[in-house]
């Protein structure tokens, strides 16, 4: 069992050591986050933090039933129009439909919580586990983009509070 918490500075040397663990697996499907990110990580997070304060993102860490940091999820760019969704899940925690539960935790969240009425993602066309997360959680395609040099697809999902 798995649950979301709302990313909190305590979080912070999990949080990291997720990143530095995860680092190379991600750069596989992602654009790597680059040197600075884990040089400047303190300040980084301090600046997340204040945005999430502000409301104009809700970051989320994922725990798994031992309570050890396995991914993360977060709501970006909160506007009238919703928020653009983004995930990582640990390589450690693949394969388990773990992506898929917390997507649809965040998209719980994100309607009873944060009364958002629709989310936004990206992914890209050589990232078929990333596609089939969106699906499953009831994102449908709304065009092509092009991420990091490579074609991808933006997706949309309407919010339903009672859902």
């Amino acid at each position: 069992m798995l649950r979301l918490e709302r990313l909190r500075d305590d979080h912070a040397p999990a949080l990291l050591a997720f990143e530095q663990r995860n680092r190379e697996y991600f750069a596989r499907s992602v654009p790597d986050r680059g040197d600075a990110y884990f040089d400047e990580f303190a300040s980084l997070l301090l600046a997340r933090l204040a945005e999430q304060d502000a409301g104009v993102c809700h970051f989320h860490v994922v725990l798994d039933e031992h309570g050890d940091l396995i991914g993360r999820v977060n709501l970006i760019d909160v506007d009238e129009d919703g928020a653009e969704l983004g995930y990582r899940i640990g390589e450690r925690a693949t394969g388990r439909g773990v992506a898929t539960a917390a997507v649809a935790e965040a998209c719980r969240l994100a309607a009873a919580t944060y009364r958002l009425s629709a989310l936004r993602a990206v992914t890209t066309l050589d990232n078929p586990a990333s596609r089939t997360v969106l699906a499953r959680n009831g994102f449908t395609p709304v065009g092509d983009i092009t991420i990091d040099g490579r074609p991808g697809v933006r997706y949309r999902r309407r919010l339903d509070a009672t859902r």
